[in-house]
């Protein structure tokens, strides 16, 4: 399907009758990063269904356009909306979150719709140099979500930026390769941008990864910084806060097996193999979705 084609007729709230605890939870992101907060979320609540949409055929969304990136989330809404009548979203992703939740939210308004955002305040809380790292994607770090965010956080704390360009895709395209070393490079070269990093005044003793992909390269990354540098993502945080509001709205699932079932979009091999190492546990097929 051409994702600059002009858009169906969106779900709206009166399209959505009473949502029963046993639907699924749809959770979507660009490609494989997603996994990482999919993982945290069949932990926390391991009684629900989850369907999965990774946008492979147009990843990574962090070198896409607004325009673009609120085109994709909104198709992938209508596809998981109408064919599998999730009761709750999570955009498993950075990108997306900064540039189309907003407009995600004012289409199913009745639907919970959750996103993801760089930790960088429980980053600040943690850090004792009061210099903390943020490696994100150019799309996240410019957006006016994450401005926001940032501006909000006061001025006892340096946070360093460091837009990661390329890092997202050489992470997907890994497996399919079957060569880390392109992975490996690009986080020398960020995170030798950033400076120096440890407890010495000055040093970043805290890093932030500012996208669902990174997690992938938690290894090197940490073999780059020490091991004495605390490295922080969301996959927790979401999956705490979901649980919640699922419990406030009388939508978690507190009975059942639970399962997933996962979409590409694209390529399948990578979300295969992906899959396969972060969801050890569960019996997976992935399909074809041409949303």
């Amino acid at each position: 399907m051409n994702p600059q084609a002009p858009l169906p007729t969106r779900p709206t709230a009166s399209d959505t009758p009473s949502l029963p605890a046993t639907d699924p939870i749809g959770v979507f992101d660009s490609g494989v990063g997603g996994l990482s907060i999919l993982q945290a979320l069949q932990g926390q609540m391991p009684h629900e269904r989850f369907v999965y949409v990774a946008d492979s055929a147009h990843a990574p969304y962090g070198e896409r356009d607004a325009v673009f990136v609120q085109n994709r989330a909104q198709r992938i809404l209508q596809f998981l909306h109408g064919t599998h009548r999730i009761k709750a979203l999570v955009v498993a992703c950075n990108t997306a979150t900064a540039l189309a939740i907003h407009d995600l939210r004012q289409t199913m308004p009745d639907l919970p719709i959750l996103g993801v955002e760089p930790a960088i305040k429980p980053a600040a809380a943690l850090s004792q140099t009061k210099r903390v790292g943020v490696m994100a994607t150019p799309a996240t770090l410019k957006s006016e979500k994450f401005q926001t965010l940032l501006k909000g956080m006061g001025s006892d704390t340096v946070f360093v930026l460091q837009g990661c360009e390329g890092l997202a895709d050489a992470i997907e395209q890994q497996w399919q390769r079957n060569d880390a070393s392109q992975v490996l490079a690009l986080c020398e070269q960020h995170v030798a941008a950033m400076g120096a990093f440890g407890h010495a005044p000055g040093h970043i003793d805290t890093l932030v990864l500012g996208c669902t992909h990174y997690p992938f390269a938690a290894h090197t990354l940490r073999a780059l910084v020490g091991d004495a540098v605390q490295i922080v993502d969301t996959g927790a945080p979401v999956a705490r806060h979901a649980h919640k509001v699922l419990a406030d709205k009388g939508l978690l699932a507190v009975s059942g097996s639970g399962g997933i079932t996962l979409f590409a979009t694209g390529d399948m091999g990578n979300l295969q193999h992906a899959a396969d190492m972060w969801l050890p546990r569960s019996a997976l097929t992935v399909n074809t979705a041409a949303v």
